[in-house]
This record gives C-alpha cells, structure tokens and sequence, in this order.
C-alpha cells in the first residue's frame, strides 16, 4: 500500500463520450453547482422534456459525472469530477476527434481564428505557455 493513501479513488469517469445534451446538461450543472431536474431544465437552451433532462441527469450518475441526494420529495444532482479533469478529457476526445491526434492541428486551427478572434492577451499568454512548455522540457 502507498504512504499517505487514505481510500482508493473513485472510478474514472467512463471515457467522456457524451452527446450534444449530456454536455449541455452537465455544463448546466458545473453552472448551478447543485439542482433539480427542474433548474436544469430552465437553465438548458431549447430545452428536451422533463423526462429527458431527469433520464440523462441519472445517466450522468451512471457515468460517474454526477451525484444525486434526496432533498425531501426531489432529487439534487452535482457535478463530480473537477471542471479542469472534464476539459481535459472533452479536449483529449476533441483532439483526437477532429484533428488526427495533433495537437498542433488543434493550436493551429485556435490561431487561425476559426474559433473566434484572438486579442493581444490570449496571443501573449499562449506564447507565454509556449515558452514554459519549451523551458519544462530542456530540464
């Protein structure tokens, strides 16, 4: 056993493949931080039925990305992992996905400005990021 290992960690989320919806609803959920059926069904854009948002809030519980409590009569649903482990999952899928598994691909079609305009900042902190990756590695 490893020092300092108090229980073992949950299990990973199941790969993060999730349809247009489930990412609308768990977005919805890191928003809300904790809610109902019914909050997420007035915070989602032209939003399914009830039934819907209530059947994909318990698949994202099968799927260990949310939890569920009883709070008297409904149930409230949170989001699990951390929003920075969801987006590094959701970019590793979309890197993969759209652009062969380059990363480079990916930066390039940011810089593009396909995605949307860049100002000086996000252009000075990516080269910022690069110059880190590139002193990180010489070590």
């Amino acid at each position: 056993m490893l020092k300092n290992q108090h229980n073992p960690p949950p299990p990973p989320p199941q790969a993060l493949h999730l349809s247009k919806r489930e990412r609308q609803v768990t977005e919805s959920l890191y928003r809300l931080g904790e809610a109902a059926v019914a909050d997420v069904l007035a915070d989602l854009p032209d939003p399914p039925s009830y039934s819907a948002v209530r059947a994909i809030l318990n698949l994202l519980v099968k799927k260990n990305l949310a939890t569920t409590r009883q709070d008297g009569k409904r149930y409230l649903y949170r989001p699990i992992p951390a929003k920075d482990k969801v987006r590094r999952s959701a970019l590793k899928n979309l890197v993969r996905t759209f652009f062969g598994g380059t990363p480079a691909d990916a930066v390039a079609a940011l810089l593009d400005g396909s995605a949307g305009k860049l100002s000086p900042e996000d252009l000075q902190r990516i080269r910022d990021l690069i110059d880190q990756a590139d002193h990180d590695k010489s070590k």
